[in-house]
């Protein structure tokens, strides 16, 4: 075997040769060594680049594999496709028809969509529903015709179902079912007025058929009293509430800004919304839309399913609001409160003062009826068993204040003779027990004291306390006390004789001085000056 070794040295050049192997002594010059180095170098510097494409052809492919996962992800996370519109957030001008009040066992959505695409074929139409109509609605397969659920389901994001996503446009126009539009200038026309107003017109209306067919009314919604009362407007274009079949136009924001935008029925609601923030709506006599059908409902079976429907969503709607006793035009009231077969509006009353005052309330309508019920009741059956009665404590300030209850009160109290007592065959025989009348009354013996208690029903407690007085040199005195400031002795000279003073709509009899009488028990002034019942609890305002 030969072998050749290359010895580098300046300036000579030698040569050996040994047995097989050849050794060789190259001797080269500076500059040819230089020449070796730069070679060298080069060989570093190509396997640098080819390192360097290698690295960015393995980043390239990091990220497509990474954007892949990305997209696969992406995917997972996106709702199961239900036909259901997806949310936006853009803003856009123009208007999004809105339609809302229909019913799914007969309608005529397909023909009012219809109806506004043959006008404007990118007409934004959304149909709002608690759940999927069904039958299923035939609906148009445009990308600008969507319904939208309220109700969620599981296997969907919360963000679909939030309704204020889903309209991009800068107004709302509120379409009935069975209504068709004929021109576009319908549109501009509501559009114009609407943009014309400033102030308290937050809407514009056009009437479907007539003007005739539409009623403009004042509303006033009491929330301290949890009444509305409904009154003629006293202009006809101006109002803050409206009756009949309408299509009003406003703004997204203002729509949306209302607590429940969508709840039924629409314009019920709608209208009880707005009044409180003190909106009006303005009606427009040149503008009528016309049904795309007559009559809605082609059965009296489906009218009467419809109009059951009404009545059980007005009945949930005042429960959702808060509001007991409405007051029609007509003067006729309509009660959304407690009644006999219920229980009360408010629970346990703690340090004399019930829930409803720390929500800036006084007490419900409906519970003040049955309180001014079952006092008549009671005084009814006193008056006729020969016991001697007297308004007393709190009863008796709100009669010489109002000549009925205190607003806020929660029960109704009065005196009575302990003599008496063997008059009244229901009051004599409590001792065993509790004692439910005829017209379902629970009289009882009360356990937080030796005083009697007159419940409105068995489900319903409001009630009348009975407290029994006996005369004892001069003074009326109990042999038991609450601890109630108003719960003392005074002169039996307040009751003799007892007068009669107006007291909830009948005559009833109260102490013959009853300003002293009030102001010996709670203080002067008591009369002018009103304060609830534990003022270091709540104050009123």
């Amino acid at each position: 075997m030969t072998r050749m070794i290359m010895l580098i040295h300046f300036g000579k050049t030698k040569q050996k040769l040994t047995d097989d192997s050849v050794y060789s002594y190259i001797v080269i010059s500076s500059a040819d060594f230089i020449d070796i180095r730069l070679l060298s170098e080069m060989r570093i510097t190509f396997c640098c680049i080819i390192l360097a494409v290698a690295i960015v052809l393995n980043l390239v492919i990091l990220y497509y594999v990474s954007q892949v996962q990305q997209r696969m992800m992406q995917k997972h996370k996106e709702p199961v496709k239900t036909g259901l519109l997806q949310p936006s957030s853009t803003t856009i001008a123009g208007i999004t028809v809105l339609v809302r009040e229909f019913e799914d066992f007969e309608n005529y959505i397909p023909d009012v969509i219809q109806s506004f695409l043959k006008q404007k074929t990118e007409q934004p139409i959304l149909i709002f529903a608690d759940k999927l109509p069904y039958p299923p609605l035939t609906l148009p397969s445009r990308t600008n015709v969507q319904i939208v659920l309220l109700k969620t389901l599981l296997d969907q994001p919360a963000r679909i179902f939030k309704p204020e996503f889903h309209v991009r446009t800068e107004y709302i126009l509120l379409v009935p079912d069975g209504i068709q539009l004929d021109n576009p200038k319908q549109l501009e026309r509501l559009l114009q007025e609407l943009d014309s107003q400033n102030g308290r017109v937050r809407m514009v209306a056009a009437p479907v058929l007539s003007a005739a067919s539409v009623r403009c009314l004042d509303l006033k919604v009491n929330i301290k009293e949890w009444t509305i009362i409904y009154s003629v407007a006293s202009s006809f274009d101006e109002c803050s509430a409206l009756t009949g079949n309408v299509v009003i136009l406003l703004k997204t924001k203002d729509f949306f800004d209302l607590p429940l935008p969508l709840a039924r029925p629409l314009i019920t609601s709608i209208f009880i919304q707005t009044s409180v923030r003190g909106w009006t709506v303005r009606i427009l006599d040149d503008v009528t839309f016309l049904p795309s059908h007559q009559p809605l409902f082609t059965s009296s079976h489906n009218q009467w399913k419809a109009d059951n429907l009404v009545k059980e969503r007005t009945v949930q709607l005042f429960r959702q609001f808060d509001i007991k006793r409405v007051i029609d035009v007509d003067g006729k009231e309509q009660w959304y409160g407690c009644r006999k077969e219920t229980s009360r509006c408010f629970g346990t009353v703690h340090d004399d003062t019930p829930d409803y005052l720390y929500q800036n309330r006084w007490t419900p309508p409906c519970c003040l009826r049955a309180l001014r019920e079952t006092t008549k009741y009671v005084i009814s059956i006193l008056e006729s068993s020969g016991v001697r009665y007297w308004l007393e404590g709190g009863t008796l300030l709100g009669a010489a204040r109002h000549k009925d209850l205190i607003p806020w009160d929660y029960d109704v109290d009065l005196g009575i003779y302990l003599e008496d007592i063997p008059n009244c065959d229901v009051l004599q025989s409590l001792d065993s027990g509790s004692i439910v009348d005829e017209n379902g009354y629970v009289w009882e013996k009360a356990i937080e004291g030796d005083f009697y208690r007159v419940q409105y029903s068995e489900s319903n407690h409001l009630h009348v306390d009975l407290w029994p007085f006996y005369s004892k040199n001069g003074v009326m005195t109990k042999d038991t006390w609450t601890g109630h400031k108003q719960d003392i002795e005074f002169p039996e000279h307040f009751l003799k004789p007892l007068v009669p003073m107006q007291f909830a709509g009948i005559t009833a009899y109260a102490p013959n001085n009853h300003r002293a009488f009030l102001e010996l028990k709670f203080g002067a002034g008591v009369i002018e000056n009103p304060q609830y019942p534990n003022p270091q609890k709540k104050k009123l305002e």
